[in-house]
């Protein structure tokens, strides 16, 4: 069964020599977590964006837990909000879709879960990696895209959007690899029109974030 893009992307942003997540892709891999989710949803036919919204054309379940508590969440509420308010909403949530997920992972053999200390005190929950074939094969299928000019499926432009968005390339590729490729990263994460609207709200969270966080 293939990973849904919430699992790639999560696999991404994990350090695979201490199993924690990277610093650097937080807090706006948090963002891309919920925007991956909504992606999803998305290529399901569960939701779609205009540009002032975010509406549920099927309310039919999708047989995925944790994708079928989004939607329903999203079905429940009295309005029609736009994709910035749904991922700054969900995200709150995060940590409970954050461990969902991770525990996918281990459950399928690619993680192993270990609890500890950080700096023997706080409770620690790590992630280090037993297959790394899955990641390997994301990382692939990405840079292919970006450097092969291989006609992208919707569902990589999608991801390369939220990779884009989270900051993730910098992580990904060297200074010198991103300068080259940012033009066919941009290209990519354009094409589609939910790419737009959610990895666009996702940097502009950051963006905010970043903005106020010295006042804070």
């Amino acid at each position: 069964m293939p990973l849904t893009m919430p699992e790639e992307l999560l696999l991404l942003m994990l350090d695979d020599q201490t199993g924690r997540l990277m610093e650097r892709a937080a807090p706006a891999g948090d963002y891309a977590l919920v925007g991956a989710i909504l992606a999803e949803l998305a290529l399901a036919n569960r939701i779609d964006t205009d540009t002032s919204r975010l509406f549920v054309p099927d309310r039919t379940p999708t047989g995925d837990a944790l994708f079928d508590r989004v939607l329903e969440t999203i079905v429940s509420s009295p309005r029609q909000e736009d994709s910035r308010y749904w991922i700054e909403t969900l995200a709150r949530d995060v940590e409970s879709y954050r461990d969902e997920l991770f525990d996918r992972l281990v459950a399928r053999g690619i993680l192993r879960k270990e609890e500890g200390r950080f700096l023997w005190i706080f409770p620690e929950r790590r992630y280090p990696v037993i297959s790394d074939k899955e990641e390997r094969e994301v990382k692939a299928r990405i840079m292919d895209v970006i450097f092969k000019d291989e006609i992208p499926e919707p569902r990589d432009c999608l991801l390369i959007g939220l990779c884009r968005a989270a900051g993730l390339f910098a992580l990904l590729l060297s200074p010198e690899e991103l300068d080259k490729a940012q033009t066919r990263i941009d290209q990519v994460a354009d094409l589609e029109e939910l790419n737009r609207s959610l990895s666009q709200a996702v940097r502009d969270i950051f963006i905010e974030i970043a903005r106020f966080a010295p006042m804070m």
